[in-house]
């Protein structure tokens, strides 16, 4: 007997392949803000997936969003948030 797999139709809430969608299931408390992050990354050939610094992949636990004009942004610690905002000040 064949399982049926409990997956959501694209477009529709709880889509992790849509930002609607993740945001459905942030606020449901399905999915964690990082978890978020990794899939829009994983959407988008995983720019989002990496500390927004260093380059580094970023792990559940570690993860560091800060919002940089009006868009945020992922590093994997705190001293990458830090370098970024200096390196970007004049931007």
């Amino acid at each position: 007997m064949d399982e049926e797999k409990n997956v959501a139709e694209p477009g529709v809430e709880g889509d992790v392949y849509s930002e609607e969608g993740r945001e459905h299931l942030v606020e449901d408390g399905e999915m964690e803000a990082w978890e978020e992050g990794f899939m829009e990354g994983a959407n988008m050939d995983g720019q989002k997936g990496k500390c927004a610094n260093c380059g580094g992949v970023l792990f559940r636990g570690s993860t560091h969003e800060k919002e940089i004009k009006d868009e945020n942004r992922f590093f994997c610690c705190v001293k990458c948030v830090e370098e970024y905002e200096k390196k970007h000040e004049d931007d």
